[in-house]
């Protein structure tokens, strides 16, 4: 256990030092303290409160920077370390192959959850010192919080698997860029395309559910919007999740097999590739 307590403070330290990463870091902070505001603002008349409104745009913001920042912490994990010549160093220390891709993981999992304590954490004192929101608004506040860490743990995963399989660093970059891209914005245009060009109506409920669960961006937006009553009236995508397939304890289960999957098998590819 020790190797991997090491692994992961190392990377802690690595990531902190990395001006890129700070820069995300607070991005996501000023974004989600701004959202706050700009929700602050008097709209009109809803059942929900400001809270439930603030955790709806925070969905969406997390959708689309959280996993990018997961993607610049790990798309070089193994790669880079090759190409620096300190992959063979490390390989001759008492340390297994599994131990350095769990190491790393946790190290730059804590650096995530840093980054969404400090962003989505200031915006949960600025509501509890005004005595904003109920219970169950709270409760899912935080799973938006708690889910959150989830989907960056599962491009962190992705990201390993880039990294495992390509030989150099820049091909690292340039597919761990196309795979945000397809992810996080291309996926969901072709799915909306295919649903308006399906005018013999072949793409029915359980389909599209099927189809959205290949997607955990999509499975995560879907947890967070239409997990309790108020979070379906703010995000106004009630009618959803009528088909089991995309009920809650599915789209939980689903996400943690995203992130076991690519992370097995990074441990696995790992395992056999020769340095």
């Amino acid at each position: 256990m020790k190797p991997v307590l090491v692994m992961a403070l190392a990377e802690i330290q690595e990531g902190i030092r990395n001006r890129w990463v700070v820069a995300c870091i607070l991005l996501l902070s000023i974004l989600a303290v701004s959202l706050t505001l700009l929700g602050s603002t008097p709209i009109g008349i809803t059942k929900a409160s400001l809270l439930s409104v603030t955790m709806v745009s925070l969905t969406s913001l997390s959708i689309y920077l959280i996993p990018l920042i997961a993607l610049m912490l790990a798309f070089d994990t193994i790669v880079g370390e090759y190409e620096r010549g300190t992959l063979l160093l490390l390989l001759t220390y008492p340390v297994r192959r599994w131990q350095i891709i769990i190491g790393k993981f946790l190290g730059h999992l804590s650096i995530l959850a840093i980054a969404i304590l400090l962003g989505y954490g200031v915006v949960a004192l600025y509501f509890a010192f005004d005595g904003v929101g109920t219970a169950q608004e709270w409760q899912d506040y935080f799973l938006m919080m708690a889910s959150s860490l989830l989907l960056g743990a599962i491009f962190i995963a992705l990201g390993y698997l880039v990294s495992v399989v390509v030989q150099q660093r820049s091909t690292a970059t340039g597919v761990s860029l196309g795979l945000w891209l397809f992810i996080v914005v291309f996926y969901d245009l072709i799915l909306l395309g295919m649903l308006l060009a399906d005018k013999s109506h072949v793409i029915q409920s359980k389909l599209l559910a099927v189809l959205i669960l290949f997607n955990p961006a999509d499975v995560y937006r879907l947890f967070n919007l239409t997990g309790s009553e108020l979070a379906t009236l703010v995000s106004g995508m009630s009618g959803v999740t009528q088909t089991d397939l995309l009920a809650p304890l599915t789209l939980i289960m689903t996400l943690l097999l995203w992130l076991l999957v690519p992370l097995m098998l990074s441990i696995y590819i790992f395992q056999k590739r020769e340095i």
